[in-house]
């Protein structure tokens, strides 16, 4: 599998599996075949799948420090992760140099999505960022500014012919003019119009069992020459069979109605076995930001609903991340832990990243050990960016999962 834009690598992780989740996010019934092994605490860990991560890229250096510190210890080696733009990576190709990996199956991309996102600015294709993330200094957009950096994406397809590739961004894209059609019909050009590009689909997390209120868009590519005739008949159709869609099915009771759907999973679950900052030594749930209450006017300045799930946890940490308790002065509505002498916070990283789904050995607050004491690899504030800009690991596990189980029913052996 090649990943771009990987951030901290939670698409990575889900096509690969074999990490922890909360037992309660997984629907043993529906998916038996997800669950390796029983833990502690309640969580489990999740099966291995075909796939394996053999590049990633991304521009964030800090998110780069957490894959390699992480994904090292699954056996990758620091190589596999490039921090040059995919314009510049793609450049490079074209001047005669060895880039990308070949014999790749997946390629897999959330491509930058500030541009689209409702939170945002909105501005889309008309982005006045460039592919390195800088202020462009042109006086209107161009192909290499980041809201049409996807196209350089396409350019990575057409250089590496994978079977499938899958690409991701925030909800707001599809309401934004006419650019999900546009999107899709330029990724159907690729290769000389060589790929299938499946209707996109909107998936909430927490109908997969992530404890989050977090929607996006993802489109499905797929190489027809490396179709069986009977799977490119089926994937043409208007409506495809449940036999050969390669999205997943709901397994909890969020947005979606259905048989042996779970309940959604809870906040106060996944936080039972957490210390209080100021107890635990681990660094990403020691530290949290201090930002005080900007009111009530201001994205994050609310509690979390511990028998409900999280709002959508955002990339900046500048006084949005959502309060773990707020107080009565403030707003806050919830007395319990208040009351039991715990303090009005903001969430820390570690918490954040739970609500991801990225499991609890994942460390994303990191020691810069051949520094000066007190410096990071990844500071706190950085943690909150590059888990905030993830795809959720279990909902890509649930689309790898997926893909696996059509593998063979669409591609020639």
């Amino acid at each position: 599998m090649l990943s771009l834009f990987s951030g901290c690598g939670g698409m990575d992780l889900g096509f690969e599996g074999d990490f922890s989740v909360l037992k309660s996010s997984v629907n043993e019934i529906l998916n038996p075949d997800f669950i390796a092994n029983e833990l502690d605490n309640n969580f489990v860990q999740l099966k291995k799948t075909r796939f394996k991560t053999v590049f990633a890229n991304d521009i964030l250096k800090d998110a780069r420090n957490a894959w390699v510190h992480y994904f090292s210890k699954r056996g990758h080696d620091i190589e596999d992760y490039q921090t040059d733009s995919i314009v510049d990576l793609v450049k490079l190709h074209q001047s005669g140099t060895k880039v990308f990996p070949e014999n790749i199956d997946i390629v897999t991309g959330g491509f930058p999505c500030q541009d689209f996102s409702v939170a945002g600015k909105r501005n889309g294709f008309n982005s006045h960022k460039n592919h390195k993330g800088e202020l462009n200094t042109e006086t209107c957009a161009t192909e290499e500014t980041r809201g049409k950096l996807y196209m350089w994406m396409k350019q990575v397809i057409e250089i590496t012919q994978p079977k499938i590739f899958v690409a991701e961004n925030v909800k707001g894209l599809v309401n934004l003019s006419n650019v999900k059609d546009i999107i899709q019909s330029d990724f159907s050009s690729t290769g000389d119009n060589g790929y299938l590009v499946l209707k996109p689909r909107v998936l909430h997390a927490a109908d997969y069992g992530v404890p989050q209120s977090r929607e996006r868009v993802f489109f499905i590519g797929i190489k027809k020459s490396a179709l069986k005739k009977s799977a490119l008949d089926e994937l043409e159709k208007e409506i495809i069979s449940d036999k050969y869609n390669p999205y997943p099915k709901p397994t909890h009771a969020y947005t979606s109605d259905g048989d042996n759907l779970k309940r959604h999973v809870d906040l106060k679950e996944l936080f039972a076995n957490l210390e209080e900052p100021e107890k635990s030594i681990d660094l990403s749930q020691k530290f949290y930001s201090k930002a005080k209450f900007m009111g009530k006017h201001c994205q994050g300045q609310i509690e979390i609903k511990p028998d409900g799930i999280s709002p959508t946890i955002r990339a900046e940490h500048h006084g949005n991340i959502e309060f773990r308790r707020l107080s009565k002065k403030n707003g806050g509505i919830l007395t319990e832990e208040l009351s039991k002498g715990l303090k009005e916070r903001r969430l820390t990283p570690r918490e954040c990243a739970l609500i991801q789904t990225f499991p609890p050995d994942y460390e994303f607050v990191i020691e810069n050990k051949q520094g000066r004491k007190g410096s990071y690899l990844v500071s706190p504030s950085k943690a909150y960016k590059i888990i905030g800009n993830a795809v959720p690991p279990l909902l890509a596990y649930n689309l790898a999962k997926r893909i696996e189980d059509v593998w063979n029913l669409y591609f020639k052996m």
